[in-house]
C-alpha cells in the first residue's frame, strides 16, 4: 500500500468524520427550532432563536468565501446586533443544508496538502484552511448551544422589548 495514499484517505475520513459528528450533536439543538419558538431569547438582552439560527447558516457560508467558495447569502448577522428582524426558518435551515454541503464538497474535492494552505481573514488574520474549517464548526457547536439552552430556559418576549 501506498503510504500517502493511505495518510490522505486517512485525512479526508478524519474531516468527513469531524463533519459528521458536527452534524449530528448540533441537530439536538437545530432541529427543534420552530415558528412556535424561534423567537424565545434567555432575556431582553440576548439574541434570539431565529437571529442565531440564521447567524450559524450565513456564517458558514460566507466563510466559504476564504475557502474558495463564494455565496451569493447576503449578511444579516456577523457583526450585528438582533434588533427584532423576523427571519424565515425554512429559509435558515437552508442556509444550514447549504453550509454543511458546501464543507463536504470542500473535503471531497481538496487534495491533501490543500488543508495546510493559509488564507487571509478579517477575523483571525492569516490562518490555514484546516484552521478555519476546524473554527467553523466550533462556532456551529457554540450557537447550537445558545439555542439549546435557549430552547429550556428561554421564553417569548414581545417585540417593543426586542
Amino acid at each position: 500500500m501506498n503510504t500517502k495514499i493511505y495518510i490522505m484517505n486517512c485525512q479526508k475520513e478524519l474531516l468527513r468524520e469531524m463533519l459528521v459528528q458536527n452534524i449530528t450533536t448540533n441537530s439536538y439543538a437545530l432541529d427543534r427550532v420552530t415558528n412556535e419558538n424561534k423567537r424565545y431569547k434567555l432575556n431582553t438582552e440576548t439574541a434570539s432563536i431565529e437571529f442565531i439560527y440564521r447567524h450559524i447558516g450565513e456564517t458558514m457560508n460566507l466563510f466559504g468565501y476564504f475557502l474558495g467558495v463564494p455565496s451569493n447569502i447576503q449578511n444579516t448577522t456577523i457583526g450585528m446586533l438582533d434588533t427584532g428582524q423576523e427571519f424565515e426558518i425554512e429559509t435558515s435551515k437552508l442556509y444550514i443544508d447549504m453550509g454543511y454541503k458546501m464543507l463536504e464538497n470542500l473535503i471531497i474535492n481538496s487534495k491533501d496538502e490543500d488543508w495546510s494552505l493559509t488564507t487571509d481573514t478579517p477575523f483571525f488574520g492569516t490562518v490555514s484552511r484546516m484552521r478555519l474549517f476546524s473554527h467553523i464548526l466550533f462556532h456551529n457547536s457554540h450557537h447550537a448551544g445558545q439555542i439549546s439552552l435557549t430552547l429550556s430556559k428561554g421564553k417569548a418576549f414581545s417585540s417593543e422589548l426586542r
